[in-house]
């Protein structure tokens, strides 16, 4: 689906998939776009041509993620499977493309749309700086200031269904004691505290100067476990597929 609350620049492009409209049978019905969770080869290359007759012509760039913060630069010749987990291009008609299944996808542009980036927020990923690495490679090719930048918050595990231990909230408070007030006490297990990742997201992109922030709003919409019939969540399922987001230039 193309992302409809998110006001662009002339001929930059974005869409995130649901679970809808592919050929994959349970448990990864219906467009798992992922190549890594044991579905039939056959079945995710049939979602993964559907998704590029969505991109008018744009070919999406699949990453192997790892829950790291490398930020790597698209060129037409970047085979599918480049180790990374953020990316961001210049070139015309080749899609930035995150897959997740309960992380958060954020997507990246300058006002002017001569870049676009997108970047695999995991609480690993987000605590470590992808988010900072993703700005500032950027704005280093772009030219443009932390505060030109357009960004857009995809949906994943919200606030109410994220719970983690004591050594996730202390690995964002090392960085930012006021990180606290998006990692709340888990209301019925005391070892436990509910993250808001999204939250966590803004407040980063907000410390770096970054003030366009559209998307996911922590409400229980965007949260991916709670939308069983719309969004893959691992957290939820176990097994399950991969949807995407993705952000291109078209000339």
């Amino acid at each position: 689906m193309r992302i409809q609350d998110w006001k662009l620049p002339p001929r930059v492009h974005a869409l995130c998939t649901t679970r809808l409209g592919g050929v994959s049978l349970p448990p990864y019905d219906c467009l798992n776009l992922g190549d890594h969770v044991q579905d039939d080869p056959q079945h995710v290359a049939q979602n993964r041509n559907l998704l590029k007759q969505q991109l008018d012509g744009a070919r999406p760039v699949f990453l192997k993620q790892v829950h790291g913060v490398d930020v790597l630069n698209l060129q037409p010749v970047t085979p599918d499977g480049a180790i990374a987990d953020a990316c961001m291009t210049q070139e015309i008609d080749l899609a930035c493309t995150i897959m997740v299944a309960d992380c958060l996808p954020i997507l990246f542009t300058d006002s002017l749309g001569t870049t676009v980036a997108a970047a695999h927020a995991g609480w690993r990923g987000l605590a470590q700086g992808v988010i900072e690495n993703t700005v500032q490679t950027l704005c280093g090719h772009s030219g443009a200031k932390s505060g030109e930048l357009l960004v857009w918050l995809g949906p994943c595990i919200g606030p109410s269904a994220f719970e983690v231990g004591a050594e996730v909230r202390q690995a964002f408070l090392q960085a930012d004691e006021t990180a606290k007030c998006c990692l709340k006490a888990h209301p019925k297990n005391p070892q436990k505290y509910l993250a808001d990742l999204p939250a966590l997201a803004r407040k980063r992109l907000r410390s770096l100067g970054v003030q366009s922030i559209a998307g996911n709003d922590s409400s229980d919409a965007w949260c991916t476990v709670q939308q069983a019939s719309r969004f893959f969540s691992y957290r939820r399922d176990g097994v399950t597929g991969r949807f995407a987001a993705c952000i291109w230039r078209s000339s």
